[in-house]
């Protein structure tokens, strides 16, 4: 069987994402090599086997690794069939050096919590406008590795609470249709990224971006029955495109636009 090295890269709108690096590969080896980004790496098939800072790791089922910025590394298939692995390069915004060392003493996470919330990230990241979901997403899983890193430090965040829960939502309300990034979100209600994420979803019961989406998706509904088609539905509604209506329209009104305007 000849050898397969099939890739996908690129950048999205997401603060703080360097890249996204999606690849398969059967027989090709890394040699040594350093990054200065972070490396957020699950693996879907196989198993990659490779060296941090001197010490032999692997990936088996369930695990997260993470590997520092400048600490060298390798990296080769484990198994006959290769591996297929999916990678987040992240800058210093989300992972700050203080987690450098715990993660090079444990880069490997076996945590089926975090790799499923990987997962949905990559999920999010592959569809454009939808990058409040993945900004989302990404703030509590970048949480959630403090957490298993430095547990101690993490311990000390603090609570949610409803008041600024509901000043969010105030705020999405008003910037239903052009949207509004996490991080000016949180500028302007004065609170951090992750404790935002967790008041809102804590007081309602369904995250920022859930509640957005299903806003938007109301409202075309409305446009739907006055009879404009789904494309211009879709631009004033907020969606990247018709495309992106239909993905969620579908998912939360069980039909396409194009069909339920015909109902």
């Amino acid at each position: 069987m000849a050898p397969q090295r099939e890739i996908s890269a690129w950048r999205p709108g997401v603060p703080g994402v360097v890249e996204v690096f999606h690849a398969h590969y059967t027989e090709y080896a890394y040699p040594m090599h350093v990054h200065e980004a972070w490396t957020l790496l699950i693996v879907d098939d196989g198993a990659v086997r490779y060296d941090l800072d001197r010490h032999e790791h692997g990936t088996p089922h369930d695990t997260v690794s993470l590997l520092p910025p400048h600490i060298p590394h390798n990296g080769a298939p484990a198994t006959a069939d290769g591996f297929r692995k999916r990678v987040l390069y992240l800058d210093s915004s989300r992972l700050g050096d203080d987690l450098i060392g715990p993660a090079v003493d444990g880069p490997d996470l076996v945590d089926p919590v975090l790799r499923h919330r990987v997962g949905q990230l990559h999920t999010a990241l592959a569809h454009p406008g939808d990058e409040l979901e993945a900004d989302s997403r990404l703030t509590l899983i970048a949480e959630r590795l403090h957490g298993r890193l430095r547990p101690a430090a993490a311990a000390g965040l603090t609570r949610p609470d409803r008041p600024l829960a509901y000043r969010l939502r105030e705020l999405l309300d008003a910037r239903l249709v052009e949207g509004v990034a996490l991080d000016e979100a949180a500028r302007l209600v004065h609170a951090h990224p992750a404790h935002l994420v967790r008041a809102f979803s804590g007081a309602f019961g369904i995250a920022p971006h859930q509640y957005l989406m299903s806003r938007r998706v109301d409202r075309a509904r409305r446009l739907l029955l006055d009879g404009r088609p789904p494309g211009e539905v879709a631009a004033a509604t907020g969606f990247y495109d018709q495309s992106h209506l239909t993905r969620h329209f579908r998912r939360l009104v069980g039909v396409t636009p194009g069909r339920y305007a015909r109902s």
